[in-house]
């Protein structure tokens, strides 16, 4: 080949180069769009509708409702006690996570792993269902003032017992703590894992005790992840529905815009309430990002020695083994108590069941509507499911991999509905569907489309990080290899990125469905004809119909959603190990 042929050609390939990055670029620009178009539509166009709808009133903008709410004494102690009732989760929920988190990342001792397991299970229970067994175990006549009457230390002759846990404020705290404290955990494992040893080594050297060195240097760089971990309970607390229905706690404002709204009430003076708790939960997430969005990508640093943990044995691994078994058997009481209803035939004045029946497990499959709800959810969630490992995968892909403009901002874009609760976006999907032609998908008609979208993109987050999480562990070179051997960048994503990240694709997937399958705040709200009902939904409606076996058919619905649930999100931690804490991160 002659030097101008030889010239010729290594020009052509240039220009093959070029218009194959200016394809992919053009590509990543259109999947970018995409994904942000998806999430404006099913995130920022309801949740702007719902705003909007509390400061217009026949046309005309008014800043009269949401006066009148500021304004109001009882929506005031409201909002009151739900910022008391979050904070106090929040702080239950680190108290209970921070100890056994340091014992994961610095210890090592028998059986750790298996109890590391079992810290997740209460998760696999939504704390709306685990409010039905906490009145048999700690209401006024319930198992525990039933048995420390046994033992002489109450006398309900001369007054009424004390009601523990069965209902109000602190059941309320307690039951959400249990519940959420798996979160704050993951997160703070995974932060004290991305700290790199030799900064607590160098306070050592200076003569820094244990205390001294965790104090000063080690919760410092531990702050971005606890503060990730503590911002999604906090919120989840602060509008969660259900736990207050069921425990009675009904002077926050969650419970008065869900009750209101199944009234298929949508007045500006709803929307205000709405815009309030928007207002907080968003400037919450915004304070975390603003304080500790950089400081977070700094944890990630490789480690210039590697940790050596501290191996417990005799006493103290003893003690580690009490602690953990201290807060599951706790974590774990609602969900026994959840069983024992399910299989009770009678449990009055008696510390438990004094008579036992499979009837509530199997009139669940007996009795149409109940296995319509499963079905309806079973729907919902494969649909939802499948849009969020699409749109999830693609947006994981552009924020890890690509160099296409706008990379942060998609990233902040996806995690965006972990900072707006189920109820906010319900809220707004109502307001949506409320008249015109969207009003035939809205809660009172068919709410396929609603429940969908709501699920979707209140777990989309699920999958852009797990999926991300696994794109961060492949090396690039193993990509640009396979395209130097001459593999187009869909063969490479096929044949070499998604076999490596599979076991996270799974996993994201398999969580995604099994929290939409058992969705609260979305389904209590949108599903409004019984025809469509989710799970969830008939739970609540079972529990609060007043019927002589309410409570026992809830517990089996409860039953089966515990195991559904317990055995997806064991497979996910089978598949992704350590790394599911990054599913759990804001």
């Amino acid at each position: 080949m002659s030097p101008a042929d030889q010239a010729r050609r290594e020009n052509a390939l240039l220009r093959l180069a070029r218009l194959g990055g200016h394809s992919a670029g053009t590509t990543a620009l259109a999947g970018e769009a995409g994904v942000l178009a998806f999430v404006a539509l099913l995130l920022i166009v309801p949740v702007a509708l719902a705003i909007s709808s509390g400061f217009v009133e026949n046309g005309q903008f008014t800043t009269y409702w949401f006066k009148q709410a500021l304004g109001s004494p009882l929506y005031l102690e409201q909002l009151l006690n739900g910022l008391a009732l979050a904070s106090a989760t929040t702080l239950v929920s680190l108290a209970i996570a921070l100890p056994l988190a340091i014992l994961r990342a610095r210890c090592r001792f028998p059986g750790q792993g298996l109890l590391g397991l079992l810290l997740l299970l209460p998760l696999i229970l939504p704390p709306f269902v685990g409010a039905l067994a906490m009145r048999h175990l700690f209401g006024q006549f319930g198992s525990l003032n039933l048995l420390l009457a046994s033992v002489g230390v109450l006398d309900f002759g001369r007054s009424l017992p004390p009601d523990w846990l069965g209902a109000g404020f602190a059941g309320v705290v307690v039951l959400q703590s249990l519940h959420l404290f798996p979160i704050l955990y993951l997160n703070a494992s995974a932060a004290l894992a991305n700290i790199d040893p030799a900064y607590a080594q160098a306070a050592r050297n200076l003569g820094a005790g244990p205390l001294a060195t965790f104090v000063r240097i080690t919760l410092p760089l531990m702050r971005p992840g606890l503060f990730a971990g503590a911002t999604i309970i906090f919120i989840w607390s602060f509008t969660d529905v259900g736990t207050p229905l069921i425990m009675g706690y009904n002077d926050v404002v969650p419970v008065t815009i869900f009750k209101e709204l199944a009234k298929s009430e949508t007045t500006p003076d709803v929307f205000s309430l709405v815009f309030l708790m928007l207002l907080v939960s968003a400037s919450l997430y915004v304070a975390g990002k603003f304080l500790f969005g950089r400081s977070a990508e700094g944890q990630s640093t490789k480690a210039s020695i590697a940790q050596e943990p501290h191996r417990l044995h005799g006493w103290s691994a003893a003690g580690a083994w009490l602690l953990h078994g201290a807060v599951i058997v706790a974590a774990l009481l609602p969900h026994v108590g959840v069983v024992l209803t399910a299989v009770s035939a009678k449990w009055v004045n008696t510390i438990v069941p004094s008579e036992y029946t499979w009837r509530h497990l199997r009139f669940v499959f007996e009795r149409e509507q109940t296995v319509r709800s499963v079905f309806n959810s079973l729907q919902y969630s494969s649909v939802s499911t499948a849009i969020d490992l699409a749109v999830g995968c693609a947006a994981a892909w552009l924020i890890v991999r690509s160099r296409v403009l706008g990379r942060n901002l998609l990233d902040t874009m996806t995690m965006l509905p972990l900072a707006v609760p189920g109820l906010i976006l319900a809220s707004g999907l109502v307001a949506l569907t409320a008249a015109g032609p969207l009003e035939a998908i809205g809660p009172r008609a068919n709410p396929f489309v609603i429940l969908v979208a709501a699920y979707a993109i209140r777990r989309l987050p699920f999958v852009v990080r797990g999926v991300s999480a696994g794109l961060q562990q492949v090396s690039v070179s193993l990509e640009e290899a396979a395209r130097n051997l001459g593999a187009g960048r869909a063969r490479t994503a096929l044949r070499i990125t998604l076999p490596l990240v599979a076991a996270n694709v799974v996993a994201a997937g398999v969580l995604t469905f099994a929290f939409a399958m058992l969705e609260v705040s979305d389904s209590l709200i949108l599903a409004q004809v019984q025809k469509y009902y989710p799970i969830t939904k008939e739970i609540y409606t079972q529990a609060t119909s007043g019927n002589a076996d309410a409570a026992n058919l809830a517990s089996a619905l409860g039953v089966y959603s515990m195991l559904f649930l317990g055995g997806m999100l064991g497979l996910a931690s089978l598949l992704m190990g350590k790394r599911l804490g990054a599913i759990f991160r804001a």
